[in-house]
């Protein structure tokens, strides 16, 4: 093992977490791609020193992965810009630290990939999978609360398992949600989840929660924080039930969401604001979801349609 690159990495990671304030998921994806360059670098080329690491030998390494055995893991195009963004941001730390005398990757760029267009449901499948949780059984009511709650507000999984009681705000009609980087943002929640979390609350959770509960809103049988496999597998069961052929997860909610907002006129920056995207073209991907409605759309507004 060579002391240096460890270090090195440790000192990332650490940057990572305490001033970036990345989320443990991402700090693992950069720690692993950062591994894979180490791993070529011992014992394929046999480098010790991150200074000794040019151009040349970061071409080599991204040839290497491309050419892995069929018995490893393949890297598609979408996970190959990602290793290289992972170095980068590596690398300029480095550099920025002083650690480096130049950055490898200063001329190497990261590939364009084309974006898979997320899985969604139509208004008509939401409707039947937010009908089938049964709202006279507790755990069918803070289920039910649970999916209204996490359409209605195009919440990720892990920001609805961690959603509290104290950020819901019923008067006002929003809730404050705290996203990846802990970045906090203000969601309008509708009519029909704030009342059946009003319901979920007064009727089922004081049944769900013990004396070691937190304020977590959503709470498992044994009365902890329902985690995101919970939260899968509560989606998958109404799924199955409601007879829906498309794979639905968590993220399936929150892409709904988003195209439903657009597909009802709503303005492409204010479901930015609503997702917590950073940048505009991450969201601007919903744009291609519904080409015959964008189709219908333009063919009744243009005037040169």
């Amino acid at each position: 093992m060579s002391d240096e690159f460890d270090l090195n990495k440790k000192l990332y990671i650490n940057f990572l977490r305490t001033e970036k304030s990345l989320s443990e998921n991402t700090i693992v994806s950069y720690s692993f791609d950062i591994e894979k360059l180490f791993h070529f670098l011992r014992d394929v080329r046999f480098i010790t020193k991150l200074n000794d690491v040019n151009e040349e030998l970061i071409t080599d390494f991204l040839k290497f992965v491309r050419s892995a055995p069929a018995r490893e893991k393949s890297y598609s195009a979408k996970s190959l810009a990602r290793i290289i963004s992972s170095l980068k941001s590596f690398f300029k730390y480095l550099e920025s630290e002083e650690l480096i005398k130049s950055n490898p990757l200063g001329n190497i760029e990261t590939p364009r990939t084309l974006r898979a267009l997320p899985e969604c449901l139509t208004i008509e499948e939401m409707d039947l999978l937010l009908s089938k949780p049964d709202v006279n059984e507790k755990l069918g009511l803070r289920d039910k609360a649970l999916l209204e709650t996490m359409y209605a507000c195009g919440l990720r999984v892990g920001e609805a398992a961690a959603l509290e009681i104290s950020n819901i705000y019923s008067a006002e009609g929003f809730v404050r949600v705290f996203g990846k980087g802990s970045k906090e943002r203000i969601i309008p929640i509708g009519r029909t989840a704030l009342k059946f979390i009003s319901k979920y609350l007064s009727e089922s959770r004081n049944f769900l929660k013990n004396k070691k509960s937190a304020a977590y809103v959503f709470l498992n049988f044994r009365g902890g924080m329902l985690s995101r496999m919970g939260i899968l597998d509560i989606i998958r069961k109404y799924a199955r039930i409601a007879g829906i052929k498309k794979p639905v997860h968590p993220h399936t909610l929150r892409h709904s969401f988003a195209t439903h907002l657009l597909q009802g006129g709503a303005d492409i920056r204010v479901i930015q604001e609503m997702l917590g995207h950073a940048d505009i073209s991450t969201t601007q991907i919903y744009t291609h979801i519904d080409k015959n409605f964008l189709i219908e759309i333009h063919k009744t507004f243009h005037p040169r349609a």
